[in-house]
């Protein structure tokens, strides 16, 4: 079993490697003077069960493309078998047709992991289910529920706790958080004008008085969380924090985050942590390496996965 590392989040790489106490492999990922991505790996790889740690995040084109080529690098170089670990899965937000001439391109991106050498693939909470059947290879998609309840439980108790869904696509995702916490759901129904921008219209369930926890995958611009936050606190919220798995923050997300009705802001380190988070008092990340660690030791093992969440 073997670690590669992409430059997309080495820190998360890093981490994983200490859970597994397993070195990362020695490799050379470089740029041309044309930004040209080229890929030297050091080790002898030849049969050996290699997994390929990289988040397709901010800059998600050139991130992408170092995936592909590190993957085309061992699968030259005779690897047995090839994970590609993308704890987040760019371009998962366009799963779909959105009107006449629109491209599919978590699809596309699928095609290009599978075409590049990966074998199978592993990452977490991806944005859209079915992106599962895009891929023509196994892939295991972990969720993020057992460290958000861990977290949770931790700084705020069981207490007079509500999970809320900042919508209704959302529902499933925040009802696995409650069934865990044994407590309360709620719902925003939210109406998106255009992308980037919503409005919220209503809130589904009583949080009067309730510490309310927002549950989402991915926080981009953070309008979203901020307008639900508002519409909570306008309907008798006691507090208002969020959990959101993949921390995109694009933009003025983090000054948004900070100035809104949002108690705090938790994210996981899928995606390599911004000064601006770092310096912020309202954000914060936490770990999901001993979680990736474990599924990878699973699967270099043979053993379930699935059992991680039971």
């Amino acid at each position: 079993m073997k670690i590669l590392a992409g430059n997309s989040n080495r820190p998360l790489a890093e981490a994983i490697s200490a859970y597994l106490q397993l070195p990362l492999t020695d490799a050379s990922i470089r740029r041309f003077s044309d930004m040209e991505c080229f890929v030297e790996i050091h080790e002898n790889v030849r049969g050996e069960d290699v997994f390929v740690v990289q988040s397709t995040s901010y800059p998600a084109n050139d991130n992408l493309m170092e995936l592909l080529v590190m993957l085309d690098a061992l699968k030259r170089g005779s690897a047995r078998r090839i994970t590609a670990v993308v704890p987040y899965f760019g371009y998962a937000r366009q799963d779909r047709k959105s009107g006449p001439r629109t491209p599919i391109s978590a699809k596309l991106v699928a095609n290009l992991i599978t075409t590049a050498g990966a074998d199978r693939v592993l990452t977490m909470d991806l944005h859209a289910g079915q992106i599962q059947g895009f891929f023509d290879i196994p892939l295991d998609n972990l969720f993020a529920a057992p460290v958000f309840v861990r977290d949770i439980e931790e700084n705020f108790g069981r207490n007079q706790l509500t999970i809320i869904s900042p919508d209704v696509g959302g529902v499933i995702r925040a009802r696995a958080v409650a069934r865990r916490l044994d407590t309360d759901l709620a719902i925003i129904d939210k109406r998106r004008e255009r992308a980037g921008v919503s409005e919220v219209m209503n809130v589904i369930g009583d949080v009067e008085g309730r510490n309310c926890i927002l549950i989402d995958d991915i926080v981009d611009s953070a309008g979203t969380l901020c307008n639900a936050a508002q519409a909570l606190a306008e309907h008798g919220a006691g507090s208002v924090s969020a959990y959101v798995t993949h921390g995109v923050l694009s933009g003025g997300a983090v000054a948004r985050a900070s100035t809104s009705a949002l108690a705090a802001l938790i994210t996981t380190d899928s995606i390599l942590t911004t000064e601006a988070v770092r310096v912020s008092d309202t954000v914060r990340q936490i770990s999901i390496a001993p979680l990736m660690g474990e599924a990878m030791l699973r699967i270099a093992e043979e053993r379930s996965v699935s059992s991680l969440f039971d």
